[in-house]
């Protein structure tokens, strides 16, 4: 790269070249600039009670727009972090869209109110909605970088060119903390595996809040960790340094395109200011480091630059601040003016506004074939049709493909998960659709939340439930706050299977438990629990039809069970969501259940007959939604209710349908409503001690008894 001289003619912009005019230069200054009088005016604004949150970017600004000149909005991708604003200016985020979000306005192109200010968002220039815990980003940007190979290997996706660049490359930036973060690692060795074109920019400020880097990374640098991490390109940088972070960039840029692997850019640069408003950085920095860091401001030493090679003058620069600070001046003043969002919109966008699987639009027959099969074979098959139909289908998990050395296809039968529920889709589709991830639960979901911004729909798996939660961090505050926190200009509709439960003997403590009360309390996903072979079909393909993240729990007792058998119902069947089952019709109790207890309900109840008592059963399918049609019907008809699940009795699901019920239709009971769960102890291994911790039929049919004679 050319570096910076008083002949203006050796500065003739040539992007193949990767040099710099005296313009270019002149427009980095100018962003820089922006960038840190937008932070001076929200600062100015939270004081002033006008917004609610700030978070500066200052002292990042020259490696930012550095990287912002030399990526290609709506070409690359970006995973950016609450530090680019710089970037994002250089990207085109205007400084009236970043105000509208610190205000929280209704026409807040990131968020619409509803993310915090310096969490960027942007479709149109690959700028994917940013969440606020760390790192969880770096996961999410190997799924993005894996989405545009899968367009350009799978010639079956129509219209597959427009939605991959052949040289695009995603950026993805974190602080020093975050290089703590397991899921930075995670990424790392996925992204070196694949040699994939993702460019890692960590901005070392030397603090994570108050913890400086000497106790966050072993040896105080991160660079030096990960240097030996194979096809990875590693360049440090003086991050204040504008030159030399554009010459840094330009090459980690160019490594990626040219398909020879991740680069990571380690950026030495300030953090001039707190953390952000909510802290005080006086507490923890001496005034001479504060000093020191005053030394390196990146927009001082442009400025100096400028001056000293007769690329700009005083006047020149003053001009610009001039021009900086009324286009900042007219953006808040329009933004404090901005309309803002209606009390009535607070609950838009938890689910996709478009596609609702509740409808009667998937509600479709059953046109029967064959003889009936297990759940297993089901589950097979409906992949299997829905693969075939839909080439952006991708199945991945640990141990879900039949062999990953291809080699040995012809050698072995495939293994197909560990309950050979995915067994042959490998053989079938290819190792592009169905692959082995890492034994890695967060890689798993946070790569598929990467595919899916980008369209490809991933179904994946975790191989045992009690195994998902290293993944909880990118489902909780990920994958379900996605589609919301972006204001519906993002969304990651994708399947997470997981085989849950327990009555399997040898299960024991981490193997056998149950808990999707857990996962009905986090807003965005839809949690699907099918007990019978065609409703695993039917409600796994609105699963993956629908247009919203879905838990699809499979009971690992009922994978092989002769009694839900079923005859395949065909390639188009499918559940809506929110519609329960009357497995058996009843008029003086009601027991809700689902799961691997419907059938053990179904026994309580032909025992309850022979004893005079009427019972229904009803299987609600759906956990999130549920049918509360169905249910306050047959409360109003049978004036006696049981809940009975699986899960543990404290905090089990059974206790939110059994509040709305006392809430909602307490006038219509003859008696107490019972619930009948688990001990709230984890699942032992002994078969003695796991019958008495699992809800049995004789639990429900004692609980039968009691409601019915009160």
């Amino acid at each position: 790269m050319a570096a910076a001289r008083s002949d203006q003619t050796a500065l003739t912009h040539t992007a193949a070249a990767g040099e710099l005019s005296a313009d270019d230069l002149r427009t980095a200054y100018r962003l820089m600039l922006l960038s840190r009088r937008l932070d001076d005016k929200e600062i100015q604004l939270k004081n002033q009670s006008q917004i609610y949150f700030q978070i500066s970017g200052a002292g990042h600004e020259a490696i930012l727009v550095a990287a912002g000149m030399t990526l290609r909005p709506g070409h690359d991708w970006f995973n950016a972090y609450y530090r680019d604003r710089a970037l994002c200016l250089a990207l085109g985020v205007t400084p009236y869209d970043m105000l509208l979000q610190a205000v929280g306005a209704k026409d807040d192109p990131a968020s619409h109110g509803r993310q915090m200010p310096s969490h960027w968002s942007n479709p149109a220039l690959h700028i994917i909605s940013q969440g606020s815990p760390t790192g969880t980003q770096c996961l999410q940007s190997v799924g993005v970088a894996e989405a545009g190979r899968i367009y350009e290997r799978i010639d079956a996706i129509p219209d597959r060119e427009r939605f991959f660049e052949s040289d695009e490359v995603v950026y993805c930036s974190v602080g020093d903390g975050a290089t703590s973060e397991g899921e930075f690692w995670e990424s790392l060795n996925t992204a070196c595996h694949e040699k994939l074109p993702l460019v890692y920019v960590v901005e070392d400020n030397g603090y994570a809040i108050s913890v400086p880097v000497e106790v966050q990374t072993a040896g105080g640098s991160i660079s030096n960790l990960v240097e030996r991490f194979p096809h990875l390109k590693v360049i440090r940088v003086d991050g204040c340094d504008f030159v030399k972070s554009y010459a840094a960039m330009y090459d980690a840029s160019q490594w990626a395109r040219e398909r020879r692997g991740p680069a990571l850019v380690h950026a030495s640069v300030t953090r001039p200011y707190s953390h952000s408003l909510s802290d005080d950085e006086r507490l923890y920095k001496t005034p001479a480091e504060r000093a020191a860091e005053a030394e390196r401001d990146p927009i001082a030493q442009l400025k100096t630059l400028l001056l000293r090679e007769g690329l700009a003058t005083e006047s020149d620069l003053d001009q610009i601040l001039v021009s900086v600070d009324r286009e900042i001046a007219d953006a808040t003043e329009r933004a404090l003016a901005a309309e803002r969002p209606a009390r009535s919109t607070a609950a838009d966008w938890v689910f996709s506004p478009d596609v609702d699987p509740t409808s009667q639009a998937f509600d479709t027959p059953a046109e029967t074939t064959g003889k009936p099969d297990t759940m297993v074979a089901a589950i097979n098959r409906t992949l299997r049709d829905e693969m075939a139909e839909n080439p952006r289908i991708v199945v991945f998990g640990q141990d879900v493909a039949d062999c990953s050395r291809e080699d040995h296809l012809s050698e072995v039968s495939g293994k197909g998960g560990v309950f050979k529920v995915t067994h042959g889709l490998q053989r079938q589709f290819g190792s592009t659709r169905v692959f082995n991830s890492p034994l890695a639960e967060a890689n798993i979901v946070g790569r598929a939340f990467g595919m899916a911004v980008r369209d490809i729909k991933p179904v994946v798996e975790i191989q045992f439930f009690d195994y998902i939660w290293p993944a909880m961090m990118q489902i909780r505050d990920e994958i379900t706050m996605l589609r919301y926190r972006s204001g519906n200009t993002f969304s990651c509709p994708m399947v997470i299977r997981v085989p849950i439960g327990g009555y399997l003997r040898g299960g024991a403590t981490y193997h056998s438990q149950s808990g999707e009360s857990i996962f009905a309390h986090c807003p965005g996903i839809r949690v699907v629990y099918p007990c019978t072979a065609q409703d695993a079909s039917g409600l796994l393909r609105t699963s993956i039809r629908c247009d919203d993240p879905v838990l699809f729990l499979e009971h690992k007792h009922l994978y092989r069970q002769t009694y839900n058998k079923g005859e395949y119902p065909g390639s188009n069947y499918m559940i809506p969501f929110g519609r329960g089952t009357l497995r058996r019709d009843g008029t003086d109790v009601v027991v809700l259940t689902w799961g691997a207890l419907v059938q053990r309900a179904l026994l309580a109840a032909q025992q309850a007959e022979k004893e005079g008592f009427s019972v229904a059963v009803f299987d609600l399918r759906t956990i999130i939604p549920y049918d509360w049609a169905g249910i306050s019907a047959l409360v109003q008809k049978t004036n006696r209710v049981i809940v009975a699940h699986e899960d543990q009795l404290t905090c089990g699901f059974g206790a939110e349908i059994a509040a709305r019920i006392a809430d909602e239709l307490f006038h219509y009971l003859d008696a107490p409503i019972r619930r009948v769960a688990a001990l709230d102890c984890p699942v032992a291994y002994a078969p003695e001690l796991e019958e008495e911790i699992l809800p049995q039929a004789a639990d429900v049919l004692k609980a039968i008894r009691d409601v019915c004679r009160y």
